[in-house]
């Protein structure tokens, strides 16, 4: 999976751009060579991460806009496009996804980016039904924005305030819009700009809230006739959004590369993380499920097996065959004269051998003396022995294959200390027993063993 070059055709020489789309190039090409388990389950990061890398070559910005229903999001979208391209319903609601238009009469583009395009995104009212999943769109369309719009009409309710804040922890510019003003009279609209200013301490700078009136109710206006007698009329005012246009332009203006910069190095470097800490995930529990695997099948292999040392030996080439399997979990390839070098390294550091593979010896060489009648005494401890031996050397190999084939900043010793010293020897041991017992009752043999 290869990212797309960055346009040669651009002229932006910004070094925090380059960095920016350096960031999510990088980001793309962790996922590169993945397996298709963890590709499955990072497809929509991978969408998402192009879309971030396509939006911030083109150099579009996008503004994002969020509010209650009925709080004028809609015609404020209409109003700043020039054209209708969003319905107004009186009882609000309609919006019911998340869509974004150009907006072509801001006349704004990125120094370099002569292709770049300014993109309006309305989003559903904050309050609607079924407000949980289209929070979670909410937030994933917050962290693509440059800029954010926060449409109110009254005094920031509960609900809108714990929006606010959610939204202010994405880090990104936002500018509180004070919609139908016109339906206050001067002294209470006052009145409530002192409340929203206060509200507002902390989280967005107060210059940042602007009063707008984007669908101006209808007016009754006296018109005096030739004659000297008078009509009334109704009409329907301009839409006031100057100053929330200055704002914005002037944001753009100011900050517009460092913001898309800004924000698409921010989403790379959240990306990543997720990215990580799923293969981790992934990763961890595929291992685990391979060691106990392994563990039971040690225990079989060494406790069935009626011949003297061959039971001992399959053991370790089970251990061999565990660490190969783990290190291609974690995208490396050992061979199996690497892993039974591991496996050997793995319990002279720790002592594993010396708690589990002498019990192994011991019922191996009780096998030779009584010429294998013995094995029916030594079945079970001989078996749950070896596996939990093989247990501890699997999950060191994890732990080492975890930091990239190496013990960081410990050492092999340390390492099995540690898994020993967390480790419940006891559970270990009475699973692998169950797991030996199961299998001898499936084994229609078991009887003349």
């Amino acid at each position: 999976m290869e990212s797309p070059p960055v346009n040669e055709t651009s002229s932006v020489n910004d070094p925090q751009y380059r960095d920016a789309v350096k960031a999510v190039e990088e980001t793309l090409a962790k996922l590169q060579g993945c397996p298709d388990a963890e590709r499955d389950r990072l497809q929509a990061d991978i969408d998402q991460l192009n879309a971030m890398y396509e939006k911030i070559t083109s150099g579009s910005v996008e503004i994002v806009i969020f509010g209650e229903i009925s709080t004028g999001k809609s015609a404020m979208v209409n109003t700043l496009i020039g054209r209708a391209v969003a319905e107004v319903d009186v009882q609000g609601g309609w919006t019911k996804q998340i869509w974004g238009t150009q907006w072509e009469g801001a006349g704004h583009r990125l120094p370099g980016l002569e292709s770049s395009q300014v993109v309006i995104v309305d989003t559903p009212g904050i309050n609607e039904v079924d407000g949980a999943d289209r929070a979670e769109l909410a937030e994933l369309t917050a962290r693509r924005a440059d800029l954010i719009l926060f449409v109110t009409d009254s005094d920031l309710n509960e609900i809108e305030y714990a929006a606010l804040v959610e939204l202010a922890a994405v880090q990104k510019p936002i500018i509180l819009v004070f919609n139908k003003t016109d339906l206050y009279p001067q002294e209470e609209r006052e009145k409530l700009v002192t409340m929203l200013t206060d509200r507002i301490k902390g989280i967005i700078p107060s210059d940042h809230l602007v009063l707008t009136c984007a669908d101006p109710r209808e007016v009754e206006y006296v018109i005096e006739q030739p004659d000297g007698s008078e009509v009334t009329e109704w009409r329907k005012p301009e839409p006031d959004v100057d100053q929330l246009k200055s704002l914005i332009l002037e944001t753009l203006e100011s900050e517009g590369l460092g913001l898309i910069a800004l924000n698409a190095a921010m989403y790379a470097a959240d990306k990543s993380d997720r990215i990580s800490a799923l293969r981790v995930e992934m990763r961890n529990r595929q291992a685990d499920q391979v060691i106990w695997t392994m563990a039971a099948t040690k225990a079989m292999v060494v406790a069935l097996n009626v011949v003297p040392v061959l039971d001992v030996v399959g053991g370790f080439a089970v251990d061999a065959l565990m660490i190969v399997t783990l290190s291609k979990v974690y995208g490396l390839n050992f061979s199996m004269a690497q892993a039974r070098g591991l496996s050997k390294s793995i319990g002279a550091a720790g002592g594993v051998y010396a708690l589990g593979e002498l019990t192994n010896y011991g019922a191996s060489f009780f096998k030779a003396l009584t010429v294998t009648f013995g094995t029916a005494l030594t079945i079970i401890p001989q078996g749950a022995a070896a596996g939990y031996t093989s247990y501890i050397i699997g999950q060191a190999a994890k732990r080492y294959f975890e930091q990239g084939g190496s013990w960081g900043n410990g050492s092999a010793k340390s390492v099995v200390s540690e898994i020993l010293e967390k480790t419940d020897k006891d559970s270990v041991v009475d699973h692998l027993k169950k797991e030996i017992r199961q299998k001898l009752n499936w084994n229609r043999h078991a009887e003349r063993t």
